[in-house]
């Protein structure tokens, strides 16, 4: 036969030998279902689920190839599917594994080159892709190849024409690290695969042949496919510039960094995924998400100019204590995207005042009504004089707790921590979950009444959800599976575990959710129509760190706590940001966009009003003598009720004023004991039958100069009344330097 090469007859008869022995040695080839494949397939990416299963958030886990979840057949483009028979098998719904008919017509170099495929069917091929070993030891002999054809045709006998296309299609490498039509189609050309045009199909199918050939030979096949469909010449034009776009990334998804990650959770996604291939429910929602990211994103661009580049925001669950949207950053907008800024410690501000009321409240040394001197402060403390002041710098006098709260006015609260002591408020903090705090409450001192203690966006909503829950506390939930939580360190300390329980009486906390919700209270600091006042019920505190490098604000209604902060993960400071014009704008459209709700989606408007008052509580009307205040209804708990509130005397209002709490007391040894007596002092005039009383010694009157004569250690000063009712005490110590002095303790 003319232009038969040499030796014809006899490589026919091998070919069609080795194919009887094929097809005899094919049953005994143990290969996997297509169920076992599908089953065994892993991603490269592990995937975060809103909790109504959409992907909120990818992260790329394996970085030696990158898989997408598995796509079926029918989610792949017809023209991609047409593209793949035509260059690859055309017979492929003929043939039962291997194409004889290619191999007798004299394939047989394709059918054996593994430079190029021929008459190597895409079951073959499919074969090849499931034998690991083969793969791991690269070229093929030929009697390996003999075991792929029979593995195809053992392929066949067991497997659906379509399961094979679809199993081939997630498992052939298209490009570089891109295995999978998913990948490709993502990465390449920024689509699903069931969006492919035929001229970017035949680029996809172009690459099988050669993988990581040049833009510009790629489209040369590709054209060449398309004219093997019979599709027009000019659909070949410009398939060269469309090839470089898609190789060079143009519209490549994905983020960027070594983890590259695209979505909408992605410090959330990072302490919840951890192995290639997971898919974790976490209890974000879709929608809210996304309009939390955008409402962040346009409200910092508004705030660029006064140096304001970071932000976060968490919303919860009053209820269930599920977290519904968690945004660390601004993303694209900071330096630092990678920092967490939901877990991370900074300076709380004022927003730790409500808790500090609170407990003053449920002491009962202080009622809603009770009034406070707002003027200047100084008092002494173990590192020298600590002088509070208000953020406005002015002072209104006497102000009852309501506006004081209210208007977080500062020197009113650091009178309130003074009376109360720190180590009292330190505990109370605690069981709020505030487990950043790892000194004792005298450590912090009287600032951490103005928050100078670090804490975190996320423990600070929970706190707030507790108020909003009456004082009852349990952790929040980030996952609706029961997994672990996502972090437990740091600015997650005591938030994602513990017990439930009561960390704070339901009356003193209505009593602090009511004077938060009233927008009449807050009017001297931030007018009646501020960012806080909304039209259903709710309650809100504001709050800004020393030299302004932290803005907060957070609140609740009856169903959800918003928490938001705005600053600089750098600790740059602000410029001229308030409470009222950084965070709380933000807070306030996260919270209408869950009350108005959405007709046109399905999410109905939500309802917020004013919660019922907790057993143990009355309301009566009070007046001020002298009228300092309005008239007003005002919220006591049971036996605490007054209806005239009298402006105090200054020597009612007497306290310790020396020594301080945590006050260091030096002896020295130069200076003869007797010569080294500390002056016992009052801020006012002591009443009648006033004592003093340290450590257990006997009292002595208060009501004229007393001088202690000090002895080295520990000790205790307490102010008894009368009755010998303790009415203040400070802890201080008292140190001797080498050789030092020191005396029996006495007055």
């Amino acid at each position: 036969m003319a232009g038969t090469a040499p030796g014809w007859p006899s490589r026919l008869a091998f070919a069609l030998a080795a194919g009887l022995a094929l097809a005899l040695a094919a049953p005994a080839l143990a290969w996997p279902s297509f169920a076992e494949v599908k089953a065994g397939y892993v991603e490269s990416d592990s995937r975060l689920l809103a909790r109504d299963g959409q992907v909120l958030h990818s992260l790329r886990r394996d970085h030696t190839a990158r898989r997408l979840p598995w796509t079926r057949i029918e989610e792949v483009s017809p023209a991609l599917l047409r593209a793949l028979l035509v260059s690859e098998d055309r017979r492929f719904y003929e043939h039962a594994g291997v194409d004889w008919n290619a191999v007798a017509a004299g394939a047989w170099r394709n059918l054996w080159n593994s430079r190029t495929r021929g008459a190597s069917t895409l079951t073959m091929q499919l074969a090849g892709l499931l034998d690991e070993d083969g793969r791991r030891r690269g070229r093929r002999s030929l009697t390996e190849k003999v075991g792929q054809a029979a593995g195809a045709l053992a392929l066949e006998r067991r497997w659906k024409k379509d399961e094979i296309l679809e199993a081939y299609l997630n498992l052939v490498s298209f490009r570089g690290e891109l295995v999978g039509v998913a990948a490709m189609s993502r990465s390449l050309f920024g689509k699903w695969p069931e969006g492919l045009d035929g001229r970017e199909a035949a680029l996809a199918v172009a690459l099988l042949r050669s993988p990581n050939a040049a833009p510009d030979t790629v489209a040369g096949r590709a054209c060449g496919i398309l004219q093997a469909q019979g599709r027009p010449g000019a659909e070949c034009d410009g398939l060269d510039a469309l090839a470089r776009v898609a190789f060079a990334g143009g519209w490549r998804d994905g983020g960027s960094g070594p983890e590259r990650s695209s979505g909408l959770a992605p410090h959330l996604a990072r302490k919840l995924l951890g192995r290639a291939g997971e898919a974790v429910t976490s209890t974000l929602d879709f929608a809210l998400q996304r309009f939390a990211v955008t409402a962040l994103d346009r409200h910092l661009r508004e705030l660029a100019r006064q140096n304001v580049e970071d932000g976060a925001l968490l919303v919860v669950d009053n209820a269930s204590g599920e977290i519904l949207a968690w945004v660390g950053s601004s993303g694209p907008l900071s330096d630092a995207p990678e920092v967490d800024a939901v877990t991370a410690l900074r300076q709380a501000g004022s927003t730790l005042k409500p808790f500090l009321y609170g407990l003053a409240l449920e002491k009962r040394l202080l009622t809603a009504a009770s009034l406070i001197d707002d003027s200047p402060a100084s008092l002494a403390t173990a590192n020298g004089l600590y002088v509070p002041q208000n953020y406005a710098p002015e002072y209104r006098g006497w102000v009852s707790v309501r506006p004081a709260l209210a208007g977080s006015l500062n020197v009113p609260a650091v009178r309130v921590l003074v009376r109360l002591g720190p180590d009292a408020f330190f505990e109370r903090l605690q069981a709020l979950g505030f487990r950043s705090l790892k000194e004792s409450g005298d450590y912090y001192g009287y600032s951490l009444a103005l928050g100078s203690a670090d804490v975190s966006l996320l423990m600070l909503a929970n706190a707030y959800r507790s108020l909003a829950n009456g004082g009852l506390w349990s952790p929040l939930k980030a996952t609706r599976s029961g997994r672990p939580e996502p972090c437990r360190e740091g600015g997650c300390a005591g938030v994602f575990a513990g017990p439930p329980g009561r960390a704070a009486p339901a009356g003193g906390s209505f009593v602090i959710a009511d004077i938060l919700a009233d927008r009449a209270a807050r009017a001297g600091t931030f007018g009646l129509e501020s960012w806080l006042a909304t039209p259903y019920w709710s309650a809100a505190k504001t709050g800004t760190s020393k030299d302004m490098r932290d803005n907060w604000c957070l609140g609740f209604s009856r169903r959800y706590t918003v928490a938001v902060w705005v600053g600089n993960a750098s600790g740059a400071p602000m410029h001229d940001v308030s409470g009222t014009s950084g965070a709380a704008p933000l807070w306030r459209e996260i919270m209408d966009w869950l009350h108005r709700g959405d007709p046109a989606s399905g999410r109905p408007g939500l309802a917020s009003p004013p919660p019922s008052p907790p057993p143990g509580l009355t309301r009566r009307r009070i007046r001020f003598d002298p009228p300092r205040e309005p008239e007003r209804q005002e919220w006591f708990l049971a036996g605490t009720e007054m209806a005239v509130v009298r402006q105090a005397q200054a020597s009612q209002l007497a306290r310790i004023a020396y020594p301080g709490e945590g006050s260091i007391l030096a002896l020295d040894p130069d200076i003869p004991p007797s010569r080294q007596r500390v002056h016992l002092q009052l801020s006012g005039k002591a009443e009648p039958g006033w004592r003093w009383r340290i450590d257990k010694s006997p009292p002595q009157p208060a009501t004229r100069p007393t001088l202690w004569l000090p002895n080295p250690g520990k000790h205790r000063l307490a102010l008894l009344d009368r009755s010998g009712r303790e009415l203040e005490s400070v802890g201080f110590e008292v140190r001797a330097l080498k050789g030092g002095a020191g005396g029996k303790a006495r007055p």
